[in-house]
């Protein structure tokens, strides 16, 4: 059984646009037809229009859109709606539909599919679920009203002018991978991008910029595996760095979050290996970001946080040729022993030789849920089964003398594709988790293991009567690419080890409790993980919700300039997407629901 079955995990994600729009004048006072003014004590906000309020864009407006994007307008209903008698006073339960549901709840591809649903259905509110009495109402929760089923690219623009126009909150959907509720909004309009699908070579980039090599241009709905697929179909074959979820969409929040992945430790983050972005802005504008044109914005976009700046149509990356590859699977679990303190000890012994591997070139990808480690697999690219088993030696040596016991297997792959394919599993969606996490330096794997693994420990069980566990990723973005120009956290480049941290809450729960389990996460494991790496950082991508100090996490000292380049790139504050530049002034107000800004 593959692990996160465990916790039911999903892989990290397409990130969330969300728009605050509005011209200059509609946030000015209680009174414009385009904005709702609320007091909470002593503040007031300046809110985006919602159903009900008297700013919320009438049926003609809503039709005239509709006619704009030729038909591609819906109006949202939850998949799940077939499981319950009712959706917003209307029947809707259908037996041989909801079965159909259920078949596929676990299933990434089915997700992706979907029109607006997430694959973490925690931020959905859990409010139209298939396995709940299906005599329980199914109502929207936190997703959106509309969605428009983009099939051109002027239908990303009209979306984004009438968010704009209409002050309604945007978000914009491909694939539906989002750890942090991102790509979820309360009345909202979303955009799904998922049928984007152009995929070009070519075999010497003309530029701009220093790189001469072969690229790809990628369209805004591509996901990894047909990426994979498609260059290593090429003759000759070549290799694009990107992440290890095969569902997740490429040219959106992964890269705009900085995107490590399996060959990470050979060619840096995905955004080092961006060469151009074609995208739309707040204002509507179409605009090509590269070296030469827009130079700004091709650098916030390459790390600098989902959903701040414009949303991407299409990406330009490098390719590299297609390498052998060796891999590994390591298992310390309840078949090897039932002792917790020797699976602890493997874990810290596995741990400590993350320096090795990364100045080995691997990637090593490992679960620790339920009590069990599981390195399912390290990837050592250009390298033989004999290679990687003599990079390894110390580690089972050091297994050996600890006397933990252990499986292992390794293989042989022509080619680091046929590797993948084959050693990483798919990941199940359809979970209920908060996460955290946390960036390792190698001076941390070198100087403060033992404090890292008791900060797993945390994890596991940070407080009485929660659950939670770690998804490992070790990687070195800096073993090869210790220079590069764009807006990841320079703790990136020191790195040797990268950890989610995840914390399972039950779907039925009450504000209340949310709270009280976010404040474990972020006090309880998030506080050991901290002080296990006081020069680490955060991964705006996998992260807490709650990091403290959340600018300097993420960006580190590069915050300032995306600050400054938000500013510049979205004045009227059209995007957001919760801890991400310029969003400070911003609060998701009523229990979840009201976007607003402090006036």
């Amino acid at each position: 059984m593959h692990m996160f079955d465990l916790l039911a995990c999903v892989c990290f994600a397409l990130v969330p646009v969300a728009a605050l729009s509005s011209d200059a004048d509609i946030l000015a006072t209680a009174n414009t037809k385009l904005s709702t003014i609320v007091s909470r004590s002593d503040q007031k906000y300046s809110c985006k229009c919602y159903p009900g309020d008297h700013c919320w864009p009438a049926a003609d407006k809503w039709n005239a859109l509709n006619t704009t994007v030729n038909g591609a307008l819906r109006s949202v209903v939850p998949a799940a709606a077939v499981c319950h008698e009712s959706f917003q006073g209307s029947p809707t339960y259908n037996a041989e539909a909801c079965a159909e549901v259920n078949k596929n709840i676990h299933s990434e591809s089915w997700w992706t599919d979907q029109p607006i649903e997430t694959m973490w259905t925690y931020w959905s509110n859990n409010t139209c679920t298939p396995d709940s009495p299906k005599e329980r109402p199914c109502t929207l929760g936190f997703s959106p009203s509309y969605v428009i089923m983009a099939t051109e690219i002027a239908h990303i623009k009209a979306g984004i002018d009438f968010a704009r126009q209409q002050n309604v909150r945007l978000i914009i959907r491909n694939t539906g991978h989002d750890f942090m509720g991102r790509s979820n909004g309360y009345g909202a309009l979303a955009i799904n991008t998922h049928k984007f699908k152009d995929i070009s070579f070519t075999g010497s980039y003309a530029g701009p910029g220093d790189w001469k090599g072969g690229a790809v241009t990628v369209g805004a709905g591509v996901q990894l595996r047909e990426l994979y697929t498609a260059a290593h179909s090429r003759s000759p074959s070549v290799l694009v760095m990107g992440g290890e979820c095969p569902t997740v969409g490429i040219a959106g929040g992964y890269i705009q979050g900085g995107g490590h992945g399996i060959m990470g430790t050979w060619f840096g983050m995905a955004a080092d290996n961006a060469l151009a972005f074609t995208a739309i802005t707040a204002e509507g504008e179409y605009v090509t970001a590269n070296a030469n044109e827009n130079a700004d914005l091709f650098w916030a976009l390459k790390g600098g946080g989902p959903a701040s700046y414009a949303v991407i149509t299409s990406l330009t990356l490098k390719t590299f040729p297609e390498m052998r590859a060796a891999g590994t699977i390591l298992n310390i679990n309840a078949t090897h022993t039932n002792d917790s303190a020797v699976i602890w000890k493997g874990v810290e012994i596995f741990h400590s030789f993350a320096n090795l591997y990364v100045d080995n070139g691997f990637f090593v990808y490992y679960e620790l849920l339920g009590g069990s480690l599981h390195v399912q697999p390290f990837v050592a690219p250009n390298m033989d089964a004999a290679g990687i088993k003599a990079v390894l030696a110390p580690l089972f040596a050091a297994l050996d003398a600890a006397s933990i016991p252990y499986s292992t297997v390794t293989k042989d792959f022509s080619s680091v594709y046929d590797l993948y394919i084959d050693l990483f599993e798919d990941e199940p969606p359809y979970q209920n988790t908060y996460i955290g996490g946390r960036i390792f330096t190698r001076d941390d794997i070198s100087s403060r293991n033992p404090e890292i693994i008791n900060s797993y420990k945390v994890a596991a069980a940070p407080a009485p009567g929660y659950v939670g566990g770690i998804v490992g990723h070790i990687v070195g973005p800096g073993h090869n690419v210790s220079q590069a120009d764009n807006a990841i956290h320079p703790a990136w480049r020191s790195a040797s080890s990268f950890s989610i941290a995840l914390l399972v809450v039950d779907r039925d729960v009450s504000l209340a409790q949310r709270q009280a389990a976010q404040d474990v996460l972020t006090h309880k494991t998030g506080d050991a993980m901290r002080a296990a790496s006081p020069d680490g950082g955060a991964y705006v991508n996998e992260g807490d919700l709650n990091e403290p100090d959340w600018q300097r996490a993420y960006w580190g000292d590069k915050y300032p300039r995306l600050l400054e380049l938000r500013r510049k790139w979205d004045p009227k504050g059209v995007f957001y997407a919760r801890t991400t530049p310029g969003t400070e002034e911003w609060e998701v107000l009523e229990e979840g629901t009201r976007l607003c800004k402090r006036n």
